[in-house]
């Protein structure tokens, strides 16, 4: 059985613009779960148009709760809902998940109780489970196995890496994260990592362009990673392909796939794809053995 792997959302940071990509949530297929990490702005839309009905959600994931990942949680679990979901939802999420989902939860109030009285639904606050997590071990059950590593995002201190192990197949997101070298120990053999990254041109453009640009440099050069970071990381750990997602900038006109490649290639030579949304990557039942993008985005 093959595993799949779909970006949803590409882009790092939570505005979007014309034409632009979606913020970060990506689906994954494993071990016949389907899988949701991280749920930027437009992840409902994206799981409808990878195929996926809503109303048959399993397991989401949270790596930390800056907006780009956690904005629409609360809207593709309504949105689940009210497609006619009728059972337990698994959300894990660091510290303060519960708190975001209480008050969505409450601010949807109206609306949640007319549904119930008119529509005859389950009432969402008894589907969805919430379990919040630390680094070590997340979930272990029915062979598939989820464990954290806390990274360096400053000032974020709950930020997780997460590694997804079932059978012979392994997937790493490094969620949002400056260089941090214990990220390859982390990802070792992995046959995929999804590792963010920036461009430095192109963080000179989003600055210059953008209110508050001078404390908004200093931000994403402290607290995130360049390609060639990303590189090293993929290197050190002797993956079968890095993923760069999680793009800073994603939607500079400038900027091409080749200027990734070209930012990649000085730390990385193996298998690599650049995410862009709705691209599909398989990996396939030898550990090693990845395959081809369905679509482009490849180098």
């Amino acid at each position: 059985m093959t595993a799949q792997l779909v970006t949803l959302g590409s882009k790092g940071g939570p505005a979007i613009r014309p034409s632009g990509p979606s913020p970060t949530s990506s689906l994954l297929r494993l071990g016949g779960r389907t899988i949701v990490v991280d749920c930027g702005l437009g992840v409902s839309r994206g799981l409808v148009e990878a195929g996926v009905n809503l109303k048959e959600l399993d397991l989401i994931f949270i790596t930390h709760l800056h907006s780009d990942h956690v904005l629409e949680l609360g809207g593709l679990l309504h949105t689940a809902w009210t497609t006619g979901l009728d059972r337990e939802v698994r959300v894990f999420g660091p510290p303060g998940t519960g708190h975001y989902w209480s008050r969505f939860a409450q601010a949807l109030e109206f609306d949640i109780e007319i549904r119930i009285a008119d529509e005859g639904r389950p009432d969402i606050r008894d589907l969805v489970r919430i379990e919040e997590f630390v680094e070590g071990p997340v979930l272990d059950e029915a062979g598939l196995a989820v464990s954290a590593l806390r990274v360096d995002h400053p000032p974020v201190t709950d930020c997780f890496a997460l590694r997804f192990d079932h059978a012979d197949r392994r997937i790493v997101f490094s969620a949002d994260t400056a260089l941090f070298p214990p990220l390859a120990d982390f990802a070792r053999g992995a046959d995929v990592l999804v590792h963010e990254a920036m461009l430095a041109d192109g963080v000179e453009r989003l600055v210059a362009r953008t209110g508050n640009g001078a404390r908004l440099r200093e931000h994403l050069l402290v607290s995130h990673s360049f390609a060639a970071d990303a590189g090293r990381i993929a290197t050190e750990a002797g993956v079968g392909r890095l993923v760069l997602n999680h793009l800073i900038p994603a939607d500079d006109p400038a900027i091409t796939p080749d200027h990734w490649v070209r930012a990649v290639r000085e730390t990385w030579q193996g298998p690599l794809t650049i995410a862009r949304d709705g691209l599909l990557v398989e990996f396939g039942t030898a550990g090693r053995d990845n395959e081809e993008p369905a679509a482009g985005g490849i180098a």
